[in-house]
């Protein structure tokens, strides 16, 4: 579970840093509002990869979409594009 602290108990920031642990942040409160959160380096690579997945599936989402709205491409037509683009490149 989450841990609340207000903002000032960062002049002992030590002792609030002791309360951070994977899964458990410390959330930092100004004037009694939601301000920061402090959380452990594994739980920010877990939300880059949550963040990263998202977008992944979002774009893949607006794919199937286009697919669906405007038609698919035949498996012949994709690889005639990336031969054209290999020899556009090379």
């Amino acid at each position: 579970m989450a841990r609340i602290a207000p903002i000032s108990d960062l002049r002992n920031y030590g002792t609030v840093l002791d309360q951070v642990e994977p899964g458990v942040p410390v959330y930092l409160t100004r004037n009694g509002h939601d301000a920061y959160a402090i959380r452990t380096m594994e739980d920010e690579e877990y939300f880059l990869k949550a963040e990263a997945m998202i977008q992944l599936l979002s774009e893949l989402n607006a794919g199937i979409r286009s697919g669906e709205e405007e038609g698919w491409l035949s498996s012949d037509d994709i690889r005639a594009h990336l031969r054209k683009r290999r020899k556009s490149d090379g």
